[in-house]
């Protein structure tokens, strides 16, 4: 038996369960370091960067796998970008560090909005081979928003007159002024997000998910997984004032 596009995959619950308890701790660290000023000398490059990327490209990776399976992704488009709103007006006024301009929640509502827009004109790419190409070419454009496209010896420099212009920042191409305290652009994430979404197309197209993977559970992470968009809204505020209580007892 498999596990259809109407049916739960708690596959998807359980790693975004995991990466929401890896994300928690992950900002509890930060706020101790970079705000409270703990010394915390492990939590730094290329950890710090690794355990990042973990979390983020789950979570666009999984956003990307769930547009196959959604009955309405112009309402999930609109409810990641009403959230992202949001996030962006509470970072501006609390000024407790850089807002949040086009962090990830805005980068799962653009990536969301322009998959359904490809969809919709028949674009979208299907099947693990285009998951494949797409994930490579993630890799390859990761570092766009610095102006890099490859790696290593094999990477070129984009013309820096590019990044001189001002108000695209939302699709990659930050200005010299632009700074936000979470930055996940269209490019390369709409990369992900579709590899994502062509991966768990091309699963659905084969015979579904099994039964193994529809019913995947560790209760907690399930249930952290169910409810990530929430769960993130809250836990920012909550671990600044956890690491300020740790801080004190620390201090």
């Amino acid at each position: 038996m498999s596990a259809t596009a109407g049916g739960r995959i708690g596959a998807y619950d359980l790693a975004r369960g995991a990466s929401v308890v890896s994300m928690v701790a992950f900002h509890l660290c930060y706020d101790l370091r970079f705000i409270e000023g703990v010394a915390l000398p492990w939590f730094a490059p290329p950890l710090l960067d690794v355990w990042r990327c973990s979390i983020s490209w789950t979570f666009v990776f999984v956003a990307g796998c769930m547009f196959a399976h959604s009955r309405d992704n112009l309402r999930r488009s609109a409810k990641y970008g009403c959230c992202a709103l949001l996030i962006w007006a509470v970072t501006s006024v609390a000024r407790v560090d850089v807002p949040i301009s086009f962090g990830i929640v805005y980068c799962m509502a653009a990536c969301t909005l322009v998959t359904w827009a490809m969809d919709r004109l028949g674009l979208r790419p299907r099947g693990p081979v285009a998951a494949v190409a797409l994930g490579v070419a993630f890799v390859l454009l990761l570092g766009f928003p610095d102006g890099i496209v490859g790696l290593g010896p094999a990477s070129v420099r984009l013309p820096q007159p590019l990044y001189d212009l001002p108000g695209l920042a939302w699709i990659g191409l930050p200005g010299p002024a632009f700074a936000s305290g979470d930055y996940y652009p269209l490019l390369p994430y709409l990369l992900l997000y579709l590899a994502g979404a062509a991966w768990a197309r091309g699963r659905l197209d084969h015979g579904g998910f099994s039964q193994a993977e529809a019913q995947a559970e560790i209760a907690p992470l399930n249930w952290a997984g169910r409810h990530a968009l929430p769960i993130y809204l809250l836990h920012q505020p909550l671990a600044l004032v956890a690491s300020g209580v740790l801080a004190s007892l620390l201090g």
